[in-house]
């Protein structure tokens, strides 16, 4: 039994990374950090930052209002992926869990926001309408991923 084991961890370290680990991994990262400087720049009330959705006003009144259990899975939902896109990279077995955590957060997130009070105008025209679902998917995308790698012996 522990034979097995260790052989298994050691095919494991000497598991070749395929190319699309790092391509994959890198888009990723870019993606997530993008999100990561939105809620920065969201949560330092950054006015020059926040204009760009319309009156920055509005949209901080709409945030202070989120429930906290919507805040709490927003912060999940960035912070999770970007640990996520990082523990990829690294090729370590924790991004599933991160990505499982982002997914969760996300959902949690948005479910206020639909069910919540009405969204700001900014963020229910156009492509902003779609953005949620979008968010959850590549989530969705990047944990299932992430959990094909474990499988095939990728990430340790």
């Amino acid at each position: 039994m522990t034979d097995t084991v260790i052989k298994a961890d050691a095919s494991a370290a000497t598991a070749r990374a395929p190319w699309h680990l790092w391509v994959f991994g890198g888009l990723s990262l870019l993606w997530n950090a993008f999100g990561g400087y939105d809620y920065i720049m969201t949560r330092l009330r950054n006015l020059d930052y926040l204009s760009a959705t319309g009156d920055p006003n509005v949209m901080l009144a709409y945030i202070d209002a989120m429930p906290l259990y919507a805040q709490i899975g927003w912060g999940l939902g960035v912070w999770g992926s970007v640990a996520g896109s990082v523990l990829l990279l690294m090729r370590s077995r924790y991004a599933v869990h991160a990505f499982a955590a982002s997914l969760l957060g996300a959902v949690l997130s948005f479910a206020a926001q639909y069910l919540g009070p009405p969204a700001p105008a900014a963020m229910n025209e156009g492509a902003m309408k779609y953005m949620p679902l979008l968010i959850i998917v590549l989530v969705a995308l990047q944990l299932w991923y992430a959990a094909r790698q474990r499988a095939s012996g990728v990430l340790r």
